[in-house]
């Protein structure tokens, strides 16, 4: 596939499909001496950390390396929901059954806490509660689903259905799954306008955010002495919100985070007719293969949205654009001759057990670690570690009973080890998965 793949009105590629119409603020304001609370870096974790602190009354100021908000949280793809990432019998191998029971029975309250916060600040970011679908694409994977769905029943007040081959076509007709999950809960948002409310929340809290400043290293004494690009702040208290725009100085944490990128496409516009055909539930979508695929519907229903792994690497925007389209007519073929508009990327982070963690490291807390499920739990979990470093028993949270663990992989910095894995899942998983897909 080449470049005419692209629409001829095509977007630059890398600009996401959320940025069209944004209008970025300056946010440049001078350094504060001293804070109670210093938060680094000023994503959905940040703000959110931010907010909660300040409600409690501290004083906060919030600092970023770049433009508040260009990283992951408005280059997502915008779906909305907190069911567990694992299923409860690997919780329990990994952190005993008295934590996997707690990680199940915090899914919902993290979603609510979300749509209560949307609601409290005014958040305008066009969300949806449209459901989620998550498609199995072998039958060993819907096994695992329809037990994963028991274990919902019996540990979480998380609503979810099992869906057959048949039940699922009124959802996404496409004869590549063996059937589905159905969230009803879950939901859709523009991430853009999502960080934007944030942003606002905080600014209307009058807290100092300040962008362009990266942390260069904090030393520590009677609180802590951060060392900026644009002089030094002193802080009672840090809140570490990097997750995966994690820099290599900041060793102990950039060796357990890793920054797997993700890509996703948008298609120029579609008729009603071709987008009832192959998604009538106008769900979100995701699948339970290797590739991670994710889409959805863009907020005014006219664009398919296609993110997933076209590389576990930084390659050209252009083949990863090639790659997710195949991968989009793999799912429905009637998709072929449908241009893309826009493709970019942005970093998740993953932790090395693919689950969030709120915890502290020589005085500094932090939340991270989402793995793909930031966008309601890194500002529920953001608030959470900015209470904890307050002594605010409201902080509590069984994510601080996971463990934030490193690897001999990986020690910091530019995650070398992706190579080999990415030639690994493209060269063996992917056609595993192929296969077993056909029995």
């Amino acid at each position: 596939m080449t470049r005419d793949l692209f629409s001829k009105d095509a977007a630059r590629p890398g600009d996401p499909y959320w940025w069209e119409g944004m209008e970025w603020p300056v946010l440049d304001g001078a350094l504060p001496e001293r804070v109670e609370l210093l938060v680094i870096g000023a994503g959905y974790t940040g703000l959110s950390a931010a907010i909660a602190a300040h409600d409690t009354g501290a004083s906060v100021a919030v600092l970023d390396a770049g433009q508040p908000g260009q990283g992951a949280s408005t280059r997502n793809g915008g779906m909305v929901g907190a069911h567990p990432r694992l299923p409860w019998e690997t919780l329990m191998r990994e952190f005993g059954a008295a934590t996997a029971d707690a990680v199940f029975a915090e899914a919902a309250p993290a979603l609510d806490w979300v749509h209560a916060f949307m609601e409290r600040e005014g958040v305008e970011c066009d969300y949806e509660q449209c459901g989620r679908v998550q498609m199995a694409y072998t039958p060993t994977h819907f096994a695992g689903q329809k037990r994963l769905v028991e274990r919902l029943h019996e540990k979480s007040r998380v609503k979810a259905e099992i869906l057959d081959r048949d039940a699922m076509q009124s959802e996404i007709r496409t004869p590549l799954y063996k059937g589905a999950i159905l969230f009803p809960e879950h939901g859709a948002l523009n991430p853009a306008k999502y960080h934007r409310g944030m942003l606002d929340a905080v600014l209307r809290r009058d807290i100092p955010l300040i962008g362009n400043c990266a942390v260069k290293r904090w030393e520590r004494g009677e609180g802590f002495d951060v060392v900026t690009e644009r002089g030094r702040v002193k802080a009672d208290k840090l809140v570490l919100a990097t997750n995966g725009y994690t820099p290599g100085a900041f060793g102990w944490f950039s060796r357990r985070i890793f920054p797997l990128p993700s890509y996703i496409i948008a298609t120029e516009p579609l008729s009603a007719n071709l987008i009832g055909d192959l998604a009538p539930g106008r769900r979100t979508m995701v699948e339970t293969r290797a590739r991670h695929s994710y889409f959805r519907l863009s907020p005014d229903g006219t664009r398919m949205l296609y993110g997933g792994r076209a590389s576990m690497v930084n390659v050209d925007l252009h083949k990863a654009a090639a790659r997710l389209h195949q991968t989009m007519c793999e799912v429905w073929p009637e998709m072929a001759d449908v241009k893309v508009s826009h493709v970019w990327t942005g970093n998740t982070g993953f932790s090395f057990r693919q689950m969030p963690h709120v915890g502290e490291h020589d005085g500094v807390h932090y939340a991270m670690g989402y793995s793909g499920s930031g966008t309601v739990m890194a500002p529920y979990l953001g608030a959470k570690a900015a209470l904890r470093a307050l002594g605010d028993p409201e902080g509590d949270t069984s994510f601080a009973k996971t463990a934030l663990r490193p690897s001999l992989m990986h020690a910091g910095g530019t995650p070398h080890f992706l190579k080999a894995a990415n030639a690994w899942y493209r060269g063996w998983v992917d056609g595993a998965e192929t296969r077993a897909a056909r029995r």
